[in-house]
């Protein structure tokens, strides 16, 4: 065959083709381009549902962990006027809306070979209705108080008499003010908690030794069970249970910090080490649900070191109960007040 009679294929650019064969060429063009808009459009699909998936995934393993280490029971009154606080005379205190919310956090240091049920450490967390900060207050185990059905005693006394309940009714009526909410932990909770994160900073105030640690003025770096020596500690310090007091308030501060760190959320196995350790040993109310405590602490994602504040409920020292017990005497004046500043929602105006 005459190669020289052969006809040259169509340069695609050639601006001398045909006026029939340049739509069909053009036409091809379009066709290959589409197919490779398509692929390039599915790979990019693929690129960005996998991590969408994967991190959808991730949360609803977490919600799952979550959901089954969290346990239920009855830590509210459940009716009548022991679910709602009531003054002395045997009133129910009206609560405003809007208020915030109470959550009252209860922490059980039970040890191998204890009896009974002892509340070591009762806090009042309040959340205000902008959720722009937390105050926490701490009430000593030894405040002389009056407890429904059973005269006078220290509050703690209140857990081993009734349970989360009946303190919950006697700190209602103590302050006029609702409690939302109830968590309970044991301390090794919190033990695990804080190795979970990879220990935390705690403030340490007042300096003190025992079983084998040594705490210095200042910040200082701890574990878990480094921590849970310098919460436990109270014969050592200035002030007894006081001073344990504010080692937990300080303990507490520095773990929820770290808790909502941007180390902590954005570090998938911290996360989850940490929410599997706090919910293993957690018990809440009745009413508080998976979905609750998932907003909340969305909510307050935000918070940093200057939005936590701490204060201890208002006593005017120390003294002797009739029966010979050591006891904390409460402020009833400033305990008013702060009842008030709970209720309204105002607690930056009291001091």
């Amino acid at each position: 065959m005459d190669r020289t009679q052969e006809r040259p294929e169509p340069d695609l650019f050639d601006p001398q083709d045909s006026d029939d064969e340049a739509p069909q060429l053009a036409s091809r063009r379009d066709r290959k381009e589409r197919r490779r808009n398509r692929k390039v459009l599915v790979a990019a699909l693929v690129l960005l549902l996998v991590p969408v998936l994967a991190v959808g995934g991730y949360l609803v393993w977490l919600n799952q962990i979550v959901s089954s280490n969290v346990k239920q029971a009855t830590l509210l009154p459940e009716s009548g006027s022991a679910a709602q606080p009531t003054d002395k005379e045997g009133n129910v205190v009206a609560q405003p809306t809007g208020n915030g919310t109470n959550y009252l956090l209860i922490g059980n240091d039970a040890r191998p070979g204890d009896t009974g049920s002892r509340s070591d450490v009762m806090v009042l967390v309040h959340v205000p209705e902008d959720r722009r900060d937390v105050t926490l207050i701490h009430f000593p185990r030894d405040l002389w108080v009056p407890i429904p059905g059973r005269g006078e005693a220290k509050l703690n006394a209140a857990y081993a008499f009734g349970g989360a309940p009946l303190l919950v009714q006697t700190m209602q009526n103590m302050l006029g003010v609702e409690i939302d909410h109830v968590a309970m932990v044991g301390f090794e909770g919190f033990k695990n908690m804080t190795d979970a994160v990879g220990g935390v900073d705690v403030q340490v105030e007042e300096a003190s030794e025992g079983d084998g640690k040594v705490f210095s003025e200042g910040t200082m770096h701890m574990d878990g069970e480094t921590a849970l020596v310098f919460v436990r500690q109270r014969k050592q310090l200035s002030e007894g249970d006081i001073s344990r007091g504010k080692r937990q308030q300080a303990f507490i501060k520095a773990l929820m910090l770290e808790a909502l760190s941007r180390e902590t959320l954005t570090n998938p196995i911290r996360l989850k080490d940490f929410l599997d350790a706090a919910t293993s040993n957690l018990t809440v109310d009745q009413k508080l649900d998976v979905g609750t405590m998932r907003s909340e602490a969305l909510a307050m994602r935000h918070l940093r070191g200057g939005d936590v504040r701490f204060i201890t409920a208002p006593f005017t020292g120390f003294g002797t109960s009739a029966d010979g017990q050591s006891i904390d005497i409460v402020d009833e004046v400033r305990m008013t007040d702060l009842g008030e500043a709970l209720r309204t929602d105002a607690l930056e105006s009291y001091e």
